[in-house]
């Protein structure tokens, strides 16, 4: 009784997961192999060009970045964290603003950058007229490959931020005061005892971050309105195409590419979130 009890607690999930993950999937993966209601693998052709290479580089280093330099700081703003009052007003600031932001992204992100260091943006406004600086003097890059780095950044570090506090808060207190015991010093424990426990829970959240940059769409598709320089704008382009290049069948084969590389950091990320949970349960 007890198991078909948890079974239909599990029910509405399961619904959840097959209609918004599993069966989108299914159909993406479908498209891939069909062309004009055939099964064909012509439509992985698309990969020989050059051009999609470069993107699918372009959407792995980008996401690599953003995601070393967001887990690096979001770590930091965790250890000092640790120095805070529980429940204080710093930490309950910096909870509910991670909370919010790391959910802050798509087209709201990207016209907030827009107006705040665009080409006539506040922030490029002032630097211009106060330090008669102009950031835009070689390139527009906010609207390249490399003006996503710092949106992206906006929503990475407070991600991280919820994903990694958690474990350095159930490290055991008990470790530092036996490191002490023994004559070693604050920086000793973090060096040989702390970081090490934690890697694991650094890399878990590394890879989210990863995950989570690799398959962002909205931000890039209102910063970058023309050419197509990550995957996922190569996806849209495809659908889109007007030039006859185009159509479903090579925009599904793009999102099996992008698939294949999410399944194999999912997959990773949850060999280390199982180390992790296991050196801090």
């Amino acid at each position: 009784m007890a198991k078909v009890t948890n079974t239909l607690r599990l029910l509405p999930f399961t619904v959840y997961v097959l209609l918004m993950f599993a069966l989108p999937a299914v159909l993406v993966v479908t498209s891939a192999f069909q062309n004009g209601g055939s099964w064909t693998l012509a439509n992985f052709s698309i990969f020989s060009r050059p051009g999609i290479a470069v993107s699918f580089w372009n959407s792995c280093w980008l996401s690599a970045l953003v995601a070393f330099v967001g887990a690096a700081f979001g770590a930091v703003v965790c250890f000092a964290l640790l120095a805070c009052k529980e429940g204080g007003v710093i930490r309950r600031l910096v909870d509910s603003a991670s909370s919010t932001l790391s959910q802050f992204g798509g087209v709201m992100l990207a016209f907030a950058f827009i107006a705040v260091m665009g080409n006539q943006g506040m922030v490029t406004l002032l630097i211009r007229n106060l330090l008669h600086v102009n950031i835009y003097k070689n390139s527009m890059w906010l609207y390249s490959t490399q003006g996503l780095i710092l949106p992206y950044l906006f929503f990475q570090v407070p991600l991280m931020i919820i994903t990694f506090y958690q474990s350095i808060a159930r490290l055991p207190e008990n470790l530092a005061e036996v490191v002490a015991g023994l004559g070693g010093s604050k920086w000793m424990f973090w060096k040989n005892v702390g970081m090490p426990i934690l890697f694991p829970s650094f890399m878990s959240g590394f890879l989210l971050l990863f995950a989570n940059a690799f398959s962002a769409y909205a931000t890039a598709a209102a910063l970058i309105s023309q050419g197509s320089q990550i995957a996922p704008l190569q996806v849209r382009a495809a659908l889109i195409s007007e030039t006859g290049l185009g159509s479903e069948g090579v925009a599904g084969a793009l999102a099996v590419g992008m698939l294949v590389i999410m399944l194999v950091v999912m997959v990773v990320y949850a060999a280390v979130e199982r180390k992790a949970a296991k050196w801090l349960s």
